[in-house]
């Protein structure tokens, strides 16, 4: 089994605040990468797949939550390579399913729902024995993906950037992306990651962690900003809203308001705090995460244009 993906473009951004510190800013557009499987997620997915074929598995199993991009990721990736697909769904069997849940669905993923408690214990030797009992043999992908393949994967998003540039952002969850980034540089330039979690100064040691895993290697050539989650995962503000609607119209790149609305806000805040270095260029990612545009709409109104 061979994945090969596409260099993604890249895209300059204009804007009288860049100009004003002579600062360039470029957009790496990973998620153009794929209709379904947009951003960091096939990325995380792509050696995963490699490895779980490898080894025989025609089913993949994970967790997430109702919205997950990686939920929504993972059931396309089954569909398109012909993996059985588990969803592990955090909380209450929906009746009516949201928009990601129903595309997993269609996409050929089977769902199966764990109570917030039962699901805080989701890799307990107990729970996964009891799911190899109901669903038989898998290969486990943890919830959003991140493992020392994931890292590897992300670490094709350097090696893809063809021009001079100092410094690299992404947004953080779990942190496997920006594990791959750091170790992609391995040493050079300058990694910042925006966490999308309100007290997410764990991630710091969860990133070193993953790193560790991957490659036994320590890097100092980065850190997470933790002032801009705008209230923790998921939490978003009118003034988050106005900016990425307003960044849309300006440079038709759309933003969602879990990861990359949040990442862009703070490059430009900080731009203007003169946190970053005058004549900088940096090279933000674009994450993907846009199919869960429709799920949040469907739930606080169409806010999102």
């Amino acid at each position: 089994m061979k994945i090969v993906l596409p260099s993604s473009q890249v895209q300059e951004i204009r804007h009288d605040v860049l100009k004003s510190r002579d600062i360039r800013l470029f957009i790496k557009r990973d998620d153009l990468l794929h209709p379904e499987m947009s951003g960091n997620k096939i990325r995380k997915l792509k050696y995963n797949l490699i490895q779980a074929r490898q080894e025989g598995h025609n089913t993949l199993l994970t967790f997430g939550g109702a919205y997950s991009n990686h939920i929504y990721a993972v059931a396309a990736a089954g569909k398109i390579y012909g993996f059985k697909t588990i969803g592990v769904i955090r909380g209450e069997k929906y009746d009516n399913l949201n928009p990601t849940l129903s595309f997993a669905r269609s996409s050929g993923m089977q769902l199966h729902y764990l109570s917030r408690m039962a699901y805080k214990e989701k890799y307990s030797p107990a729970t996964l024995r009891a799911l190899k009992k109901e669903f038989g043999e898998f290969y486990l992908l943890p919830e959003g993906g991140t493992n020392p393949l994931a890292l590897k994967g992300c670490t094709e998003i350097v090696q893809e950037i063809d021009f001079p540039f100092d410094v690299i952002t992404t947004c953080c969850g779990s942190g496997g992306t920006l594990g791959g980034i750091i170790a992609g540089l391995n040493g050079r330039k300058h990694a910042i990651g925006f966490s999308v979690l309100k007290g997410g100064a764990f991630l710091g040691q969860d990133i070193r962690d993953h790193i560790r895993k991957y490659n036994g290697n320590t890097y100092l050539n980065w850190h997470i900003e933790l002032d801009y989650h705008f209230g923790g995962y998921a939490r978003y503000s009118s003034e988050l809203i106005n900016f990425m609607n307003d960044f849309k119209r300006k440079h038709k790149i759309q933003l969602d308001p879990i990861y990359t609305g949040k990442m862009m806000f703070g490059i430009l805040d900080m731009i203007k705090k003169d946190k970053i270095k005058r004549g900088t260029i940096i090279v933000a990612i674009h994450t993907g995460g846009l199919q869960g545009i429709a799920g949040f709409n469907e739930r606080f109104g169409n806010l999102i244009h």
